[in-house]
């Protein structure tokens, strides 16, 4: 058995960036940055080190959510896989591209942000953003493995 899981909090570094793949699905792509604070010991000043994260998803009723109500500065919790894909660039050089992606039911995305910073809903103003993202997957059939108490390890 193996696991292939990216957990990740953090901001978005621009608005993302809606696509269509080849067989006319939307697919979003944005970058999240995470920033690891701590004192340095010699000269007890404040350090940051930020990483910056490609975040690729496919999954619609994600696509959805990150359409209407992600933006630059977003504060994401993110649940994807690492995927590895190459490519060439224009000069024929073959590069390697690690992303996180979200898609089918092993994926998850909440936005962090505090509820008087974030868009409300579109047709109703007094409904709430979560009420919004809710409605958005009342249709929605979740799958859910039988492990029980049955996990090798």
């Amino acid at each position: 058995m193996s696991v292939n899981k990216a957990i990740l909090v953090g901001n978005v570094g621009q608005d993302p960036e809606l696509r269509a793949t080849q067989d006319g699905r939307e697919l979003a792509t944005f970058s999240l940055a995470t920033t690891e604070s701590w004192k340095d010991k010699n000269s007890g000043e404040r350090k940051d080190k930020t990483e910056w994260h490609r975040i690729v998803v496919y999954s619609q009723g994600l696509v959805n959510v990150i359409k209407n109500y992600v933006k630059k500065g977003s504060k994401l919790y993110i649940e994807g896989q690492l995927q590895t894909r190459k490519w060439v660039d224009n000069n024929g050089i073959e590069k390697y591209t690690t992303e996180v992606v979200l898609q089918n039911f092993n994926s998850s995305l909440q936005m962090l942000d505090s509820r008087n910073s974030q868009p409300s809903a579109k047709d109703n103003p007094n409904q709430s953003m979560q009420d919004t993202v809710q409605d958005q997957f009342a249709g929605a059939k979740v799958v859910e493995d039988d492990l029980g108490d049955n996990i090798p390890f």
